[in-house]
């Protein structure tokens, strides 16, 4: 059977009338989104007290295009510090409602506060004692009724020129998911590390959980030589260890200072000899350093506002354990 045809556009569109078109879709998206904010009140209030109250998870459902809506806002919660999971309700009828235990509480959405389904879990619900807040944009119907706290997500009209694909409604309940999310984050106390251990795949986690130690050479791979090397020496180990840098350290391996390209640039300006001249006559006493286990982001901070490109990593004792060039901090993804 051949697939059925598009239907034929009524007439053609000019550039001008589909740019007014897209215009005038987000205003009413914008508009549904900024009238949110005089709802927020007293209920909104205590649905935030529920849901950090709640000593398991939060079960976020929805059918149809709130399921979709449903899944984003039990992702936000669950990467803020709300552990939380959607449940389709459709499922939940059919033996998935045994997800639920009396430690959760129930975040529902429906625009109509009418879903068939959602409310076929309301009687499971009240036996359990289980707390239920819900999101529709009716506050006379069932679902809101039912709730132990109602938050209204009304909105004047669809971005859909027929008024019935869900479009300003879900962008709008969309939006009150992120309000709740955000006020129970500030609630936890919930911080960019703690973000991070939730997301340690991402950028964001490898700025903040990666460290100094876990991104340097070490062992024989730290660029260093002695104080009586010649600048030669010097530059062997630069080139071996290929970080554009090398650490001049005493018997013990304490730091003395580092050699550098701007300072071979400059031991060549003065016209020294580098198979005579030794290494404390052409280095930077007092390098910039590092410790090991600081933040990976705080070695960026350094080179970046003091325009380097290396660092040496030293222990408490002042010896050098380590070094790191930004090509290192690059592959790590920190920068």
């Amino acid at each position: 059977m051949a697939p059925p045809a598009h239907p034929a556009p009524a007439s053609p569109l000019s550039d001008a009338e589909l740019v007014e078109l897209g215009r005038v879709a987000l205003g009413i998206e914008a508009d549904a989104v900024a009238t949110l904010a005089s709802r927020v009140g007293g209920d909104f209030a205590r649905a935030c007290r529920l849901l950090v109250a709640c000593r398991g998870r939060v079960v976020v459902t929805g059918m149809g295009k709130s399921g979709h809506i449903a899944g984003k806002i039990a992702a936000t919660l669950a990467s803020t510090g709300s552990p939380a999971f959607f449940l389709h309700p459709a499922e939940a009828v059919h033996g998935d409602i045994g997800m639920i235990t009396r430690e959760d509480v129930v975040l529902a959405l429906s625009n109509s506060g009418e879903t068939g389904e959602i409310l076929m879990l309301v009687p499971v619900l009240k036996r359990l004692g289980v707390p239920l807040v819900a999101l529709t944009g009716n506050a006379a119907s069932a679902l809101a009724r039912a709730a132990d706290v109602h938050l209204d997500v009304s909105v004047p009209a669809e971005a859909c020129p027929l008024n019935l694909a869900p479009t300003a409604s879900t962008t709008a309940t969309l939006a009150m998911g992120d309000a709740l999310a955000v006020a129970l984050l500030r609630m936890r106390g919930f911080t960019e590390q703690d973000f991070a251990r939730s997301h340690p795949g991402g950028s964001l986690g490898r700025r903040l959980l990666l460290h100094v130690e876990d991104v340097m050479h070490a062992g024989d791979g730290i660029p260093r030589v002695g104080p009586d090397d010649t600048v030669s020496a010097g530059l062997l180990e630069m080139s071996k260890k290929g970080l554009g840098i090398t650490s001049v350290v005493d018997p013990e391996g304490r730091l003395l200072g580092a050699f550098t390209d701007g300072d071979l640039r400059r031991a060549l300006d003065r016209r020294v000899d580098v198979h005579i001249t030794p290494m404390r006559s052409v280095m930077t006493p007092g390098s910039r350093t590092i410790g090991p286990r600081e933040l990976a982001a705080e070695a960026v901070l350094l080179m970046e506002r003091h325009r380097i490109t290396a660092l040496l990593v030293v222990d408490g004792g002042g010896r050098v354990i380590g070094a790191l060039n930004v090509h290192d901090l690059l592959r790590a993804g920190v920068m």
